[in-house]
């Protein structure tokens, strides 16, 4: 699908679809979470006054702000201020351990981070300046334009660096710029699609990227957005009264979180759109989903290439789950080892092209030029695509099927893992001499993240092993379950073997 995408920035979008918003409907909500709520009118009032004292404390073109809040409202205004003083955010998680927000902080080379009072005590370390929005004067400030660092704000400047697990044992930041998010999301507009009449319900942390579509499609569309807390969506009762009380008719969430609605006992309706994505959907979700929904749509796409690359209307009846079609202006080539394309019906690598490919990684240039490889199938000047690592093979009808990955990375519960990391920051631990990490699905849905250990002298217990992870990584990147062995099964040419690792239930965790 092809269509045309302006040079604006989203900022810029967001804010002209607003005013006009305001002038079609000056009551018309834009945004609920928990008990409070705003208008388009008062929506535009507070991230105006907020853009105009980031720009008084120095934020310009090129600027990284950090967004270290809990999911409110809040968060919203934050992140659209920080675009219209002609800056990106950063968003350092509370729920990540302290380790991992420091490196993010020095990494990015953040200078200043707004945050909630409340949430003090888990500033991550370093040293900038703190912004505690709760704590400013909600009344509208000056409209003065945005500072230029020496030219005017354009769609090619980034709109904000979200870190993903990395191979090397350190996150990496992936920076998007402006256009690759307007593709996106006017591409959203179509298919799946949203109505000014939808409600949507954001379930999603602003860490993962998917958060995106959850907080800017129903502005640029003129929908109403309602922001579930972080207990909300890890509840399945809460959510499933969440979704009733506000008549949600539009979610995008994993399928863990799916199940957790499902099972909590939410009986769906004839107008609700389900998105599901971030890792494999399940056939047996898929069923009961298009028994309870309008429209199934299955989605995929990288944090490198905005959000979704793909998407997929699932039919009803158990046919086969496809990743789709790729969405406006993107393509998707299946090449083998030498980049060659294959044939139709031929699994290879999936590489993405077009105007969701992100600027590369912050401060990496050498896995930038990794990942990131010249296209020599576009006709653009400088066109580039993106190495996903994940294998897949085009169909006669033109739908993609995803087939595993190519390398060690996984996915659980919708998050992106190298399990490289998870490897490193157990052989930290000081009795840990070698770890090995895998994903193995229990039952179908239901990823478990298992980490193999072999000690050096007495074996840790797995309680110590989850306290010396907490510091480290993020909770959705520890293992369900620890192992302990004696050695690792190899294969011929000397690698672990990992598929003859015992099963988790085999051992008896």
């Amino acid at each position: 699908m092809t269509i045309q995408i302006e040079s604006t920035r989203l900022d810029q979008r967001v804010d002209e679809l607003i005013r006009a918003q305001v002038a079609k409907t000056p009551g018309g909500v834009a945004v609920i979470c928990g008990n409070e709520s705003l208008t388009y009118a008062q929506l535009e009032a507070r991230y105006e006054a907020l853009a105009a004292r980031l720009r008084g404390l120095g934020v310009h073109r090129g600027s990284l702000v950090g967004v270290h809040l809990d999911r409110s409202i809040d968060m919203l205004v934050a992140v659209i201020a920080i675009m219209r003083a002609g800056g990106a955010y950063v968003p350092p998680d509370p729920e990540f351990p302290a380790e991992r927000l420091a490196y993010m902080v020095q990494d990015s080379g953040l200078d200043l981070v707004i945050t909630h009072s409340w949430l003090a005590n888990a500033a991550p370390v370093g040293t900038y300046r703190k912004l505690e929005i709760d704590k400013l004067e909600t009344q509208a400030g000056t409209s003065a334009p945005a500072a230029t660092n020496g030219a005017a704000p354009t769609s090619a400047d980034l709109i904000y660096v979200l870190y993903t697990s990395g191979s090397t044992g350190k996150p990496k930041g992936v920076a998007l710029e402006h256009r690759n998010v307007v593709n996106f999301l006017l591409s959203m507009q179509h298919e799946p699609g949203l109505k000014p009449a939808d409600r949507l319900l954001a379930v999603t942390t602003l860490s993962f990227d998917i958060a995106g579509l959850e907080l800017f499609l129903p502005l640029v569309t003129g929908a109403s957005l309602v922001i579930g807390g972080r207990d909300e969506a890890a509840d399945g009762v809460r959510l499933r009264e969440l979704v009733e009380k506000h008549s949600i008719t539009v979610m995008q969430a994993t399928p863990t979180t799916w199940r957790l609605l499902i099972e909590a006992g939410w009986q769906g309706t004839s107008t609700f759109k389900a998105l599901c994505g971030g890792e494999a959907l399940p056939g047996d979700l898929a069923r009961t989903l298009t028994t309870l929904c309008a429209e199934l749509w299955n989605m995929y796409g990288p944090t490198e290439t905005a959000i979704w690359s793909t998407c997929f209307r699932v039919p009803a009846g158990g046919a086969p789950i496809l990743i789709g079609k790729p969405i406006a202006n993107t393509g998707i080539y299946i090449l083998d080892r030498s980049r060659r394309p294959v044939p139709t019906g031929i699994p290879g690598e999936l590489y993405i092209a077009g105007a969701g490919v992100a600027r590369g990684y912050l401060n990496r240039p050498e896995l930038t030029s990794e990942r990131f490889v010249d296209d020599p199938f576009s006709k653009a000047f400088g066109g580039r695509m993106y190495r996903t690592g994940d294998m897949g093979r085009y169909l006669p009808d033109g739908n993609l099927e995803f087939r595993a990955r190519a390398d060690n990375q996984v996915k659980v519960r919708g998050f992106r893992v190298e399990l490289g990391e998870v490897e490193s920051a157990l052989t930290d631990h000081p009795r840990v001499k070698q770890a090995i990490g895998r994903v193995i699905e229990l039952r179908p849905g239901d990823a478990r993240l298992v980490a193999y250990v072999l000690a050096d002298g007495e074996a840790p217990a797995a309680g110590e092993l989850r306290d010396h992870l907490r510091t480290r990584l993020p909770q959705y990147m520890i293992p369900q379950h620890f192992i302990g062995v004696d050695a690792f099964p190899l294969t011929p040419n000397g690698k672990v073997d990992r598929a003859q690792l015992p099963h988790p239930q085999d051992a008896g965790t």
